[in-house]
C-alpha cells in the first residue's frame, strides 16, 4: 500500500509555498538515482517541472537491455490560488505520479531494484490561473501544452502512462480510475490485456476503460474537442501511450477543493507501480509490435494526427 507516501506528499504540495525543490529533496532522501527541477516560465505565470528517474537492474542507463518505462502526472495545477484555497481536484495526476515516484525510489533503497528504468514527470504549481466558467471556473496553466510536453515526456520513455484527473465528463462515471486503449503514433490501438491483468490484480475488480475519440489524441490548440490533457504526451513521442484517469461517478470540477479520493489516487499509483514491475521485467507489452506493422502496412502513416493538422 502507498497510503504514507501519498500522504506525506499530499502535505508537501497542500500549500501556497509548494515547490519543486522541496519534492526533490525528499526523493532524493529516499533513494531516487536523479532529480532535476526546472522553473519554467509562462504566459500566464511560473511553475516546477519535476523529472525523477528511478534505475533498473538491467536499465538503459546503466548500460542494460530492460526497457524504461514514463510515468508522467498531467495537470493544469495543484491549486487555483487566490480563487481557491487549498489543493485542488486538478492536481490527482500530480499527487499520484510522485507517489509511485516516492514508492519505486523506497523500494530500490531497500534493494527491491526492478529490472528497467522508471522515469517519472510532472509540475508543481499551487496557483495556477483559472478560467471563467459558470458555475465554477475552470482550471487553466501557467504553461502551454506544447511547454508541458517539451518538459514532461521525455524521450527515453519506451512506454508512458499518463495519470489525469478525468472527473468533468460523462464518458467514465466510476469511482477510481480508469485506463484508455493504448496510443501509438496517431493511432488509437486496442486495449492492451497485460495492463488491464495488472488492473484487475490492483483492483481487484474487471478493467474498467474509457472511451476515446480521435480528437482526444489530436494537439491542444487545433480548435476540436478534447476530453482533458490525458492523451497528450501521445502527440509529442513516438511511444505507446496509456492513459490513466481518475474517475468519479458524478461531474466534478477540477477547481474544486476537498474533493481529493485518497483511495482512488493511491490505487492509480500502485498501478503504476504495479507496471512498471512488469514492463521492465519484459512482460506488460502495451501493444502488439506485429499487428502494429500490419496495421501500418495496410492502412498508412497517421501521425499527421500528432501535428495541428491543416486547413483545406
Amino acid at each position: 500500500m502507498l497510503f504514507r507516501q501519498m500522504l506525506e506528499l499530499f502535505d508537501l504540495l497542500d500549500k501556497p509555498s509548494a515547490n519543486g525543490e522541496e519534492v526533490a529533496e525528499l526523493l532524493r532522501r529516499r533513494g531516487a538515482d536523479e532529480v532535476a527541477v526546472q522553473r519554467i516560465q509562462g504566459d500566464k505565470g511560473s511553475t516546477d517541472n519535476i523529472k525523477i528517474l528511478i534505475k533498473g537492474s538491467n536499465g538503459r542507463s546503466s548500460g542494460g537491455n530492460a526497457p524504461t518505462l514514463g510515468i508522467i502526472g498531467r495537470l493544469g495545477g495543484l491549486g487555483a490560488r487566490p480563487e481557491r484555497i487549498g489543493f485542488v481536484s486538478d492536481g490527482d495526476g500530480a499527487l499520484a505520479a510522485l507517489t509511485a515516484a516516492l514508492k519505486l525510489a523506497e523500494m530500490h533503497k531497500n534493494g527491491d531494484v526492478l529490472p528497467g528504468d522508471v522515469i517519472i514527470a510532472t509540475h508543481i504549481c499551487p496557483d495556477a490561473p483559472t478560467q471563467p466558467h459558470d458555475p465554477v471556473p475552470f482550471m487553466d496553466s501557467p504553461i502551454d501544452m506544447a511547454l508541458s510536453n517539451a518538459t514532461e515526456v521525455d524521450q527515453r520513455m519506451e512506454a508512458i502512462l499518463s495519470i489525469d484527473t478525468t472527473k468533468g465528463n460523462r464518458i467514465i462515471n466510476v469511482n477510481g480510475f480508469a485506463i484508455s486503449p493504448t496510443c501509438k503514433e496517431g493511432y488509437i490501438l486496442k486495449t492492451s490485456n497485460d495492463v488491464m491483468d495488472v488492473m484487475t490484480a490492483v483492483t481487484g475488480r474487471m478493467p474498467q476503460v474509457f472511451a476515446l475519440s480521435q480528437q482526444d489524441i489530436t494537439p491542444y490548440g487545433n480548435g476540436l474537442y478534447h476530453v482533458n490533457s490525458i492523451l497528450q504526451p501521445t502527440t509529442a513521442t513516438a511511444a505507446p501511450v496509456i492513459g490513466v484517469a481518475i474517475t468519479v461517478s458524478h461531474m466534478v470540477a477540477g477547481c474544486a477543493t476537498g474533493a481529493t479520493h485518497g483511495v482512488d489516487v493511491e490505487a492509480a499509483s500502485r498501478f503504476a507501480v504495479e507496471v512498471a514491475k512488469e514492463f521492465g521485467a519484459g512482460k506488460c507489452a502495451f501493444y502488439d509490435e506485429a499487428e502494429f506493422a500490419h496495421l501500418k502496412n495496410l492502412y498508412g502513416d497517421m501521425t499527421r494526427f500528432q501535428t495541428l493538422g491543416q486547413e483545406s
